[in-house]
């Protein structure tokens, strides 16, 4: 069942919701965002919370079994996305969006022996919880709004993540895309 998460933990790394240990509070008020993603950064401290609560959003953390550090986080949410058919009509794909996702600046630079963190998290917890999740309910793909960054855009390409031909991607941007999202790219893979 996805209530216990261990199954998913790794000889080196942990995943668990936001609020399933004490210590979790002040871990995540040492997250530091890499270059270019205060949002990200200020989402895990100032809007998670609330998210959680609600179940607006599932935030997971990424921990280090041995340091106990956070390595990275990443949240969780149902979504959907809608593509264009025939003329004016869409269709509504279901879908998982990966809602946020970053690696904690600190702990890349108190491990720098841990590369590609990011990429391992994602591989290890990220895909195998939104594969049990597709178990149960409908889910034709993943989808992330990843920042206009040429080498983020490149590195999750790497991932499996593509882009939509230019008048499917506006089409998206037009009628699907949050307000938080605002600028950032559309991508994502099938399950």
């Amino acid at each position: 069942m996805l209530a216990e998460f261990s199954v998913f933990d790794t000889p080196s790394y942990s995943v668990e919701h936001l609020f399933d240990s004490p210590e979790n509070e002040t871990i995540v008020s040492h997250f530091i965002a890499p270059n270019n993603a205060a949002g990200l950064e200020a989402y895990l401290k100032n809007a998670s919370a609330n998210d959680e609560r609600t179940n607006y959003a599932r935030t997971y953390l990424v921990k280090d079994k041995q340091t106990k550090e956070l390595a990275c986080y990443f949240s969780l949410r149902t979504g959907l996305i809608t593509l264009p058919v025939a003329g004016e009509a869409f269709d509504s794909i279901p879908a998982i969006e990966l809602s946020n996702f970053a690696v904690n600046d600190a702990y890349r630079k108190n491990h720098p022996e841990a590369r590609s963190i990011g990429r391992y998290s994602f591989e290890m917890f990220v895909l195998p919880i939104v594969r049990c999740m597709a178990r149960y309910v409908g889910v034709y793909a993943l989808y992330i709004y990843a920042l206009p960054s040429d080498r983020l855009i490149d590195h999750y390409a790497l991932m499996g993540f593509s882009r939509l031909p230019p008048e499917q991607e506006q089409f998206v941007q037009v009628h699907v895309k949050p307000k938080y999202d605002e600028g950032c790219i559309f991508m994502f893979q099938r399950v």
